[in-house]
């Protein structure tokens, strides 16, 4: 576990450092680029007030600007939001959006473990969280965290069978995250969350696993018919046993038998027997 956070540290400082490299160069532009400066200055002056309306830029709330000069990133990285002045022909501004953006993992065909092929698709949600990164580090951050999540998708799948694709969503769906997030820091990227969409097992599999279930449900259910007419039978073994004990019982239960047949079948004819009778023939 300290291993694991003396990693996570380092990645963070060589991160920032690398940050800090970007926001505040040490070279500078030199006598050329100063002299490009102050043409850029003077070119402004002498077209106001139209040129005043090239150098002002306005940064949303949810936006960042990089801005260049002369190729290099202003010290200070990202600005914003406001309002912000740049010099024309010397200075270009790039707006990155800082909200979490949200994109569909297309369906993978992945082999399992157990060498199962499967169809499985996602959705991930991310947000630029340096934007002087995201800039100066790739050049299409989007596209890049896009087939990034596809590659990484079969990755993770690949090494799962398939009970486990469709029981631990949530454990895949986390390491996703976990592995996604780790590459993607050093273009700047957050990502925020993961999640499995849909799983879709070939048609064939489908009914095989059908068929499984039913049979399986099928021997449980004569499992439980089994056990209840055992108990069912104790059950009819201890009630002979005590009205054997007792003759005057089965009378009683000869009555509590006519009753129950005249209240749920009233069409039903009933001829009474005496019990006496019977012994009587019995005896004979």
């Amino acid at each position: 576990m300290d291993s694991d956070n003396e990693v996570v540290s380092m990645k963070e400082s060589k991160r920032r450092e690398r940050q800090f490299a970007l926001e505040n160069p040490d070279s500078d532009i030199g006598l050329c680029g100063w002299l490009l400066v102050g043409l850029s200055v003077m070119l402004m002056l002498v077209t106001l007030p139209i040129s005043i309306w090239m150098c002002i830029k306005i940064v949303k709330e949810y936006e960042r600007a990089i801005i260049f000069r002369l190729g290099r990133i202003l010290r200070g990285g990202a600005k914003g939001p406001g309002l912000f002045f740049i010099l024309p022909c010397t200075d270009s501004l790039i707006n990155v959006d800082m909200r979490t953006i949200t994109f569909d993992i297309p369906p993978q065909e992945v082999l399992t473990k157990d060498s199962v092929t499967v169809s499985v698709d996602g959705v991930v949600y991310y947000r630029v969280q340096n934007a002087t990164l995201a800039v100066a580090n790739i050049t299409n951050a989007d596209a890049a965290t896009r087939l990034l999540a596809q590659t990484t998708l079969r990755n993770v799948l690949g090494t799962k069978n398939l009970a486990e694709i469709l029981s631990d969503r949530e454990e895949i769906a986390h390491s996703m995250q976990s592995t996604l997030d780790d590459a993607t820091d050093d273009w700047g990227i957050k990502v925020e969350r993961v999640e499995i969409k849909d799983v879709k097992l070939p048609l064939q599999l489908q009914r095989a696993m059908a068929a499984e279930a039913e049979a399986t449900r099928e021997a449980r259910a004569k499992v439980i018919a089994a056990e209840g007419e055992m108990n069912a039978s104790r059950a009819l073994k201890e009630a002979s046993l005590v009205i054997a004990e007792s003759p005057s019982a089965l009378q009683l239960r000869y009555l509590q038998t006519l009753n129950t047949i005249a209240a749920e079948k009233n069409s039903t004819i009933i001829f009474p027997l005496p019990l006496e009778m019977m012994q009587g023939l019995m005896k004979r």
